[in-house]
C-alpha cells in the first residue's frame, strides 16, 4: 500500500483524504460563504435586469428588522451577528479535530493582539484609500450600485451593533475564506497560488450584490489577503485589517451620510 505523502511542515495534519478534503471544504462553504455567492449572483442578475440602471439603484446594509420595537430590533440584530460567526467556529472545530495546535498554526488564537492589531491597522489603511477610489469609479461608470452600509434606526445600541456586526463580518471571512481554505486545499495537494486565486474569486463573488466594482475591489483584496497569509501564517491581522474597514464603512456612513451627499 503507497504511504501518503508528507504535509508541509507549517500546515495542521489531517485525518483526511484529498477527495474528503474536497468535500468537506464544499459543504462549509455551501452553508456559509459559498452560499451568499449564490444568492449574490442572483441579486446581481436581478439588479441588471430591473428598468433601472444599476448606478442608479441601492444597495443597502444592516438595516432594521423592527424599526418601530427597538428592542427587538436589538434581539434580531444581535441573533444575526451570533449566528453569522457560526461557519468561522465551524471551520475551526473541524482543523481543531484533526490536529489540536491547527488555530494556533494558522494565527486564529489571541497571541500576538497588540502586534495583529497594529499590522491590521496598517493593511486598513493600505487597502481603504484605494478601495474608496475603485468604488467612487466604478459608481461613475455605471458598475456599481450606491451601498448604504448603514441603516439601523437611531438608538443608543447603533454604533456599538455596527460595531459587532464589521466584527463578524471579519472573523466569518477571514477564518473560513483565508486561515481553513487555503489550509483544506493544501492538504489536498494544491499549490498556494491555485487555493489563493479560488478562495479571492469566491470572496469577490459573495459581494456580486454591490455591483462589478464590490466584486473587483474584493477580488484583488482576496489576492492580498492569501499573499499575507501566505507569508505571514496569521490570519490575526487579517481580521484586524477586515474589522477596521468595516468599522470605518458601517459606523463612517451611519455618522456622515445626513451631511455628505456623495455617500
Amino acid at each position: 500500500m503507497a504511504s501518503t505523502p508528507a504535509l508541509p511542515t507549517d500546515l495542521p495534519d489531517t485525518r483526511l483524504a484529498p477527495r474528503e478534503l474536497r468535500a468537506e471544504t464544499a459543504l462549509v462553504l455551501l452553508v456559509s460563504l459559498g452560499a451568499s455567492a449564490i444568492w449574490s449572483l442572483l441579486a446581481l442578475v436581478r439588479k441588471l435586469t430591473a428598468e433601472v440602471s444599476l448606478g442608479a439603484q441601492t444597495t443597502q446594509m444592516n438595516t432594521s428588522v423592527t424599526p418601530d420595537r427597538p428592542w427587538l430590533d436589538l434581539v434580531y440584530q444581535l441573533t444575526g451577528i451570533a449566528l453569522g460567526v457560526v461557519p468561522a467556529l465551524l471551520a475551526l472545530h473541524l482543523l481543531r479535530r484533526d490536529d489540536a495546535r491547527a488555530p494556533r498554526l494558522i494565527g486564529a488564537d489571541l497571541g500576538r493582539p497588540w502586534g495583529d492589531l497594529g499590522r491590521g491597522a496598517a493593511l486598513a489603511a493600505f487597502v481603504g484609500i484605494p478601495g474608496l477610489g475603485l468604488y467612487a469609479a466604478a459608481r461613475a461608470l455605471d458598475l456599481n450600485t450606491t451601498v448604504a452600509a448603514a441603516n439601523l434606526t437611531d438608538h443608543w445600541w447603533t454604533v456599538p451593533v455596527l460595531v459587532l456586526a464589521a466584527l463578524q463580518n471579519a472573523v466569518a471571512e477571514e477564518v473560513v475564506m483565508v486561515g481553513y481554505l487555503l489550509t483544506r486545499w493544501r492538504q489536498g495537494g494544491w499549490g498556494w497560488w491555485p487555493a489563493i486565486a479560488l478562495s479571492a474569486v469566491i470572496r469577490g463573488g459573495y459581494h456580486l450584490y454591490q455591483g462589478f466594482g464590490g466584486f473587483v475591489g474584493n477580488l484583488v483584496m482576496g489576492l492580498l489577503f492569501g499573499w499575507i497569509f501566505k507569508r505571514t501564517k496569521r490570519i490575526g491581522p487579517l481580521v484586524a485589517a477586515h474589522w477596521l474597514l468595516d468599522i470605518v464603512a458601517f459606523v463612517g456612513y451611519a455618522l456622515l451620510k445626513d451631511h455628505l451627499g456623495w455617500l
